[in-house]
């Protein structure tokens, strides 16, 4: 796991100190290394910062050329199939200098191509690589998103990285929000890809490559590797076989999966929250290991702990387990955090917890593994289970009726049935927040108009002073399917990539810690569109085969309990410790003289949480990061 920058002009030019600050600006992403490769006249630079995971010496210094001078590569990631490549090309004559995946991907592009290249090996990856003799650029990134790269023309030069904070050390840079991006944001709590909140500055889409023959000649995306192709292939060629067989299937190929994520010339753990996924991922991480393995854990205190839960896992397991003790957490330290760990707006709550987790870990290792991605892919999320469920029979009933009973669950505040629920049988976490939520899906109109209900924090039409034309909420694709696998796909190639693993790898990548993650491995993706719909969503529970599978190695009563989530408790702080400070930059004033977003139903919003009369956490929390990240505000 790296830093990459990098930048492409016309030529003649002195293109050190740019490089340089580039770099500077990704050097917590690899604090083992630094390389740079220029070449003036061609107008290129490469500039890498190294965390050294595979092969530690120099022989794995990079920018890397290949062995016939034709191929400079900067290479962000791990390819974990990289020792399969190498015995192959050792066949054909290749003769390596180490034993880096580095060198395995810039013979394998020596001799492939870059396009064949990426599509042929299994890893997490974003990378450039200079072709010399045709003068051509090429950018590309792995399959899911895991790991990111920017790109776009800034002034007369064309410059991506691995961060946006990177770019931005440029001059001509735009310090105004992308209004698309800005739009997106305001939706969906993260800016989606291509927009970057910087004008002119996209993100690389998943699975996709791009070609750059000069500053201004640069490619559309062309993807190697598409979801919306995998999920249409997957759906017209389902499985075939029993519980048992679906569970045997999916224990082997994560089995596989988290095998070849264990290899590592570091220090290498797990994540162990207590959870479904990450005691899956616990669970055959230790299954396929001749020793302990390093399992690690937060106990943040309060309602929210699973500590305990996960120390019981552990021992069942035989783990090597640490708890890491958090201490009591500052709302104002920890708002201060989220507005600094992350270069465009991004609101995600559990981004800071998360950011605390891997800190820890840190100190004990330089590799973890993470049970990411089974809910987007196996139908984790209450939404799912909603979609699969009663959701068409509540939609088959008269709109009138539907409505009435939207106003009535609206009726009493999130604190009153909070309140109720504590004298009811049984425990459901936030029921107040989740029966809001539901009133909302009762007055949507259609299932995807449901979803866009869940997902959805504001309207830009009503919020921006002036929005930009309205853009597709849904993603496309799938049209014909069942409700449940058209939300999968398109958290799959919205929520997972430009949310989730980028709170993963911000929060990893700012102390130098490398996060796999087994269920993205692009088999098992590829595996569970195959899947029926029994095998993700059953008896009110998602994951149903996650579930089965972890159920062979740990018992059901040390796990199996409901999803409790990461997030801090942003709506009391929000009434409490963060109060003023949440008016401060959310005062109508200042807001009007920013002159992007319309006071009144922010103002209108913070009356109303204030009062408990409604919650309106991460809307409010989504304006908030993004009034520190037009100003640098701080609590």
């Amino acid at each position: 796991m790296c830093g990459v920058v990098g930048l492409l002009t016309h030529g003649g030019g002195d293109l050190g100190a740019d490089l340089d600050a580039m770099s500077a600006a990704v050097a917590h992403r690899g604090p083992d290394d630094a390389g740079r490769w220029l070449d003036p006249d061609a107008g290129v630079a490469l500039g890498h910062r190294r965390l050294a995971i595979v092969d530690l010496s120099v022989a794995g210094h990079q920018p890397m050329t290949s062995a016939d001078g034709r191929w400079v590569l900067v290479l962000n990631g791990e390819i974990y199939d990289h020792a399969d490549h190498r015995h192959r090309l050792e066949g054909d004559g290749v003769a390596f200098r180490g034993h880096s995946d580095t060198e395995v991907l810039v013979e394998l592009i020596a001799r492939r191509g870059p396009e064949a290249a990426v599509a042929a090996v299994d890893g997490m990856f974003a990378l450039a690589v200079w072709d010399r003799r045709e003068r051509v650029l090429v950018l590309a990134r792995d399959r899911v998103g895991e790991k990111p790269l920017y790109y776009g023309q800034v002034g007369d030069a064309f410059a991506f990285a691995s961060e946006l904070g990177a770019v931005r050390q440029l001059s001509h840079t735009s310090t105004s929000p992308d209004p698309q991006a800005l739009a997106d944001y305001l939706r969906y709590g993260f800016v989606p890809a291509p927009h970057s909140i910087v004008p002119g500055i996209d993100k690389l889409p998943a699975g996709c490559v791009v070609r750059v023959a000069s500053p201004t000649t640069v490619s559309e995306p062309v993807p190697y590797w598409s979801l919306a192709s995998v999920a249409a292939a997957g759906l017209a060629d389902p499985l075939a076989l029993d519980d048992r067989e679906l569970v045997q299937l999916a224990d082997t190929a994560l089995r596989a999966s988290v095998r070849r994520r264990l290899e590592a010339d570091v220090p290498v753990g797990t994540f162990l929250s207590g959870g479904v996924d990450s005691s899956t991922i616990a669970a055959l991480a230790q299954a396929v290991s001749t020793q302990p393995v390093r399992t690690f854990t937060v106990a943040v205190g309060g309602e929210g702990d699973e500590s305990v839960t996960a120390a019981g896992v552990a021992r069942h397991l035989g783990t090597e387990h640490t708890t890491l003790p958090l201490g009591d957490l500052d709302p104002i330290d920890l708002a201060s955090r989220a507005a600094s760990l992350y270069d465009e707006p991004f609101a995600d709550p559990s981004g800071v917890p998360t950011a605390l987790l891997c800190a820890a870990a840190r100190q004990h290792v330089t590799v973890c593994l993470s049970g990411d991605g089974a809910d987007e892919l196996l139908g984790g999320y209450n939404r799912y289970r909603v979609a699969h469920g009663g959701l068409s029979r509540l939609l088959a009933l008269p709109g009138p009726l539907r409505r009435g009973a939207s106003r009535a669950l609206t009726t009493p505040s999130p604190v009153g049935w909070d309140r109720l629920a504590r004298v009811l049988p049984g425990r459901t976490p936030a029921i107040g927040t989740k029966a809001h939520k539901l009133a909302g899906v009762l007055a949507a109109d259609d299932h995807m108009a449901a979803y866009a209900v869940l997902a959805t924090r504001w309207d830009p039409a009503t919020l921006m002073t002036n929005p930009p034309p309205p853009s597709a909420t849904a993603v496309p694709g799938l049209d014909a399917a069942l409700p449940l696998d058209r939300m999968l796909l398109a958290d799959q190639e919205r929520t997972l990539p430009d949310d989730m693993l980028v709170k993963v790898d911000r929060a990893s990548m700012a102390v130098a810690l490398e996060v796999r993650v087994p269920f993205l491995d692009h088999r098992f993706v590829e595996l569970t569109w195959r899947m029926p719909e029994r095998a993700k969503v059953r008896d009110g529970h998602g994951k149903w085969v996650v579930r089965q599978v972890l159920g062979q190695y740990v018992p059901h009563e040390l796990w199996d309990r409901p999803k409790m989530g990461f997030d801090p408790p942003v709506a009391d702080w929000l009434r409490g410790p963060l109060r003023e400070w949440s008016h401060d930059l959310l005062a109508p004033d200042r807001l009007r003289r920013q002159g992007l977003l319309r006071p009144e139903p922010i103002a209108r919003a913070l009356a109303e949480h204030d009062s408990g009369a409604r919650n309106h956490d991460y809307a409010l929390w989504t304006v908030l990061m993004l009034q520190t990240w037009l100003d640098g505000a701080t609590p």
